[in-house]
């Protein structure tokens, strides 16, 4: 056991991490690799920290992950105590393999991958193929920071970190069609869940509303984020059978829509569960359920036994700042709010109700006339600077009225090892680690702190730390420093957003009357081509019309009977018809032919009867009214005649 507190309090002094359940927390993420849980902390040049055993990472004990989440690891054997010192003998520490974990992205799929650094790149292609049924062969794997490596490549000679993303690549493969299933599966992933989760030990529930694209993962932890249930200590109730897998997404894993419900609970038993409800005055469960006795070389390594069993005093007060473990950040503001009002009355900055995201929203993500800076005001009970600071300083009107009206002010009480924690999540998660770094290391007489925080394009810059050992004076001088640089920052955000604007403006003038000269165009461009596409239907229907015509006339000549010659034996009327071109048709027919062969002859020269009538001259007659099936005797058109032809009105 003694063994074990040295490798808690060695990872503690590599650190600089006093919170005992911050260490542990940590060293449970990284399954208590020592190296690896250093280098999550203090990231090493290449990823990786170099031991005294030949370039190998020193390995954590063995801890299962169903016990307790703040109990320390089993004792292992001796012979695996990864704080075993080099005998003369030069026995070589046994190494455990690393655990490292892959995030391949492949088109809209994103596939966790989890391996020893023992195995090869290759390996990673054989998991891959089965979830993605992609051959190896067509598979290429990129995103290595060292280049291309081959598949036979041992991960552990690439000296990776714990967490990598990669993605692959299919050159050789077409991409996916479009089926009836990918359409339903794509509007799924467009549906939000609302997932109601019953927590089991507080019998509180969470309306949580997740995209369908979204990974069970994911969901298991927003769930930390409120339970304080590490991933690997929650087990859940009410997820579907097919929900096989934590990378699978909530569109696939075939839960009810548009609600279902799930129960979630701590992997431990009923008793733990209760004394991790209670408030600890110590740290001592936090460490070990063990005996005191595990902590009797604690000496040996400069931790004094007041700093590892140090009783709270906060924990002595009725009534805390903010509760510990609270699960609304909202909620734990109000109280917050109400707690510093008794205390220190009614004269005291607004504190913004509400998540530091909502919080940055509100400082950052408006209009760059409507910015603030953001100021977050850390408390701390145990310090002796607190009441001083709160009442004389942070109190005083002239400092309340600069900070109404330039700032956004967002508190947090430090107090509690778990409200500790969670801020350091989300201060390494919106400032970074430095930041982080630099909160965790200060010290408890340090306290308070008073950040300012000026929003970027890219991220938030920290502009001042202001601790407690300050004066009324000084504080705002060191706030309207902040201003002076904010302002600044803030006109050249207007300008430039100005500038924005005006850019749009014009671009969407421009589009509108490019919008309107596009539809000008189009309606002149449709009424041309209605235009054309009448003038080609009267052509083909004139052209109808003639092959029509060409097709009666034709008959009509091939119907009509031979000619008689001048020397027939029977009678012959000689007939001369003028065109209206001046034209002269002449045709030798018998008188015993009836006139409509007349009609039929000229017809077939193109000039219809129904269009044209046929005029005799003396005396002046239409013929075209006389009876067509009478002789040419009998309408006297022998024995010669001369005719012409008149277009009909």
């Amino acid at each position: 056991p003694n063994s074990y507190l040295k490798f808690l309090l060695c990872f503690q002094a590599c650190t600089g991490i006093e919170n005992i359940d911050e260490a542990i927390t940590l060293l449970e993420q990284n399954n208590w690799d020592l190296v690896a849980a250093i280098n999550g902390v203090i990231p090493q040049e290449n990823g990786i920290l170099q031991s005294d055993y030949g370039g190998e990472a020193i390995p954590g004990p063995a801890f299962d992950p169903t016990s307790h989440p703040t109990s320390a690891p089993a004792p292992a054997p001796a012979s695996s105590s990864a704080f075993r010192p080099v005998m003369p003998s030069r026995q070589i520490v046994e190494r455990q393999p690393r655990m490292l974990d892959f995030r391949v992205e492949y088109r809209d799929r994103n596939v966790d991958v989890v391996l020893e650094d023992s195995c090869t790149v290759g390996k990673i292609k054989q998991i891959l193929e089965n979830e993605l049924q992609i051959p190896v062969s067509k598979m290429l794997l990129k995103g290595w920071k060292t280049g291309d490596v081959e598949d036979s490549t041992v991960l552990k000679s690439l000296h990776l970190p714990k967490n990598n993303s990669l993605y692959v690549l299919t050159p050789d493969l077409p991409p996916p069609s479009s089926s009836s299933h990918a359409g339903a599966l794509q509007e799924s992933l467009n549906q939000n869940f609302m997932l109601i989760i019953t927590h089991r030990e507080v019998q509180r529930e969470y309306n949580l509303n997740f995209s369908g694209s979204s990974t069970i993962q994911e969901v298991k932890r927003n769930v930390y984020d409120l339970t304080s249930i590490p991933v690997r200590h929650q087990l859940w109730e009410g997820w579907p059978a097919s929900a096989t897998d934590d990378s699978m997404c909530l569109a696939e894993s075939g839960l009810s829509y548009p609600c279902h419900r799930l129960t979630v609970g701590r992997r431990c038993s009923p008793a733990q569960t209760r004394e991790q409800s209670e408030e600890q005055s110590t740290d001592v469960h936090m460490v070990s359920d063990s005996d005191g006795d595990d902590f009797e070389d604690a000496s040996e390594f400069g931790v004094d036994d007041g700093e590892v069993f140090g009783m709270a005093s906060s924990a002595l007060r009725k009534s805390p700042m903010m509760p510990e473990n609270a699960e609304n950040e909202g909620d734990a503001l109000l109280q917050f709010t109400a707690e510093f009002s008794s205390r220190y009355g009614d004269c005291h900055p607004v504190f913004f109700i509400g998540s530091l995201e909502a919080a940055f929203q509100e400082a950052f993500y408006v209009k760059a006339r409507d910015r603030k800076l953001l100021a977050i005001y850390l408390h701390h009970d145990e310090s002796v600077l607190t009441n001083v600071f709160c009442s004389q300083m942070l109190c005083a009107e002239s400092i309340v009225s600069y900070l109404s009206q330039n700032f956004i002010t967002w508190a947090w009480d430090l107090t509690k090892d778990a409200n500790r924690a969670r801020f350091l999540t989300m201060c390494n998660r919106h400032f970074g680690s430095v930041v982080a770094q630099t909160i965790r290391t200060q010290k408890t007489d340090q306290f308070p702190l008073f950040l300012i925080i000026m929003g970027k394009r890219s991220s938030n810059e920290v502009l001042n730390v202001i601790q407690g050992n300050t004066t009324v004076d000084e504080l705002m001088m060191r706030l309207m420093a902040a201003m002076e640089i904010f302002t600044a920052q803030q006109q050249e955000d207007i300008k430039d957003e100005d500038e924005r604007e005006a850019r749009e403006n014009v671009k969407r003038e421009q589009d509108e009357a490019y919008r309107l000269s596009l539809e000008a165009d189009r309606a002149k461009r449709e009424a041309h081509e209605r235009e054309m596409a009448e003038q080609f239907r009267l052509e083909q229907i004139r052209k109808e019309q003639e092959e029509e015509r060409e097709a009666i006339r034709l008959s009509l000549e091939q119907a009509l009977p031979p000619e008689p010659k001048e020397e027939n034996a029977e009678p012959v009327s000689k007939l001369r018809i003028r065109t209206p071109s001046g034209e002269f048709l002449e045709r030798r027919f018998l008188a015993s032919n009836k006139l409509q062969i007349v009609f039929d002859f000229v017809a077939s020269k193109g000039f219809p009867w129904d269009e044209f009538k046929l005029l005799s001259t003396f005396p002046r007659r239409d013929v075209t009214q006389l009876d067509p099936n009478k002789s040419l005797l009998e309408v006297k058109l022998f024995p010669q005649e001369t005719l012409f032809l008149e277009a009909k009105e």
